[in-house]
């Protein structure tokens, strides 16, 4: 049986940028927008790229943000396809909010419930929660469905909302920076964690981009922290997979969330599969670490800063011990993309975008 193609029909974002792809990038032009404090205990708080609050309770909420998403990704959904809803914290949020006797008493679908209703979804719904590896999981396994031919379209949800509890945990852990992200920048002092809702369509008619191999390897040596061998593995799989040579490769999103080791450490990894590096993007200090939703959130905002004339501005030094430089803009050949992601609990994930435009 031969695969089919896959590409994205469609997309939506909201982040601390702005509620839609175009409000992001105009924000992005202005310079961005900074983190707010958020208190977790008194006399306790850390920034976070929030999203706005609107009105209702939790659930309310996640289901007004999830239309508004999914509506930017174009009209015709296939409302009877699968839908995957990915993220790391999922309905914590909630639990935060409920009667002691309700907290922690619910089930892994529950968050998958909540927004598969907001859409009134008829087709299977299922739940990928895999740490901050969780939308890029679901994109390739929403990829996997559609190239097989089981199902003409698939609608993936990454979603990362407010909560204090998830930020509570990073503080505890001694992870987060005190003020703002810098990945790979000199006196980095950790990761600023972000909100996020990004909704991405993938489909068998051509188009623009298309998803090409993936992969997914698990080391959990690190339970914590970036591993060098998975990263070296989770490029070589995705490489091999999308029958790919490193040097066709012409741009790399990085994970570089502003850890002082864990980010020397991709370095050094990408350092030995690629040897000179292609041009490289992170996008942690302009939204934050999005957690569950980040593969589906940094491919919408990087699809939309290619396609807009927008680009991330690095207002900080970079480590001048790792060698490397982020770029200024897209790169004059640009064909092949690589996004990299990495996890709590050793997961390591990767995936080709390919722009079909590009000669």
């Amino acid at each position: 049986m031969s695969l089919r193609p896959v590409y994205l029909a469609g997309m939506g974002l909201a982040c601390v940028l702005g509620d839609d792809v175009p409000s992001a990038l105009a924000a992005l032009r202005r310079g961005g927008v900074p983190p707010t404090p958020v208190t977790v205990a008194d006399g306790m708080q850390w920034p976070v790229y929030t999203l706005p609050v609107p009105p209702g309770d939790w659930a309310q909420r996640v289901q007004h943000t999830v239309r508004r998403v999914v509506a930017q990704t174009g009209d015709g959904l296939d409302r009877q396809g699968p839908l995957f809803v990915a993220s790391s914290s999922l309905d914590i949020g909630a639990m935060e909010h409920a009667q002691h006797d309700a907290r922690l008493s619910g089930d892994l679908q529950d968050f998958a419930d909540i927004a598969a209703a907001a859409l009134d979804w008829q087709g299977p719904v299922f739940t990928v929660s895999t740490a901050c590896t969780s939308a890029l999981n679901a994109m390739l396994a929403a990829a996997d469905m559609v190239r097989a031919g089981e199902a003409r379209e698939a609608l993936v949800i990454g979603a990362e909302l407010d909560n204090r509890f998830t930020v509570a945990g990073f503080g505890a852990m001694q992870l987060l920076a005190p003020d703002s992200a810098r990945p790979f920048g000199a006196g980095r002092q950790g990761l600023v964690l972000g909100e996020a809702v990004a909704a991405l369509r993938l489909g068998a008619a051509p188009a623009r981009w298309a998803l090409m191999g993936g992969a997914n390897v698990v080391d959990g040596r690190n339970p914590s922290g970036t591993e060098a061998s998975a990263v070296r593995a989770m490029c070589r799989d995705t490489l091999a997979r999308s029958g790919l040579q490193p040097a066709d490769i012409d741009l790399i999103k990085v994970q570089a969330a502003g850890s002082p080791v864990n980010d020397a450490i991709e370095v050094e990894a990408l350092r030995q599969v690629f040897g000179p590096l292609p041009p490289l993007v992170s996008l942690k200090s302009a939204i934050g670490h999005t957690l569950g939703a980040a593969g589906a959130a940094e491919l919408a905002l990087l699809v939309g800063c290619i396609e807009g004339g927008a680009w991330p501005s690095v207002g900080y030094a970079l480590d001048e011990t790792l060698g490397i430089a982020l770029s200024d803009g897209p790169p004059a050949r640009l064909r092949h993309i690589l996004l990299n992601v990495v996890g709590f609990g050793g997961g390591h994930a990767s995936l080709v975008l390919k722009d079909c435009s590009a000669a």
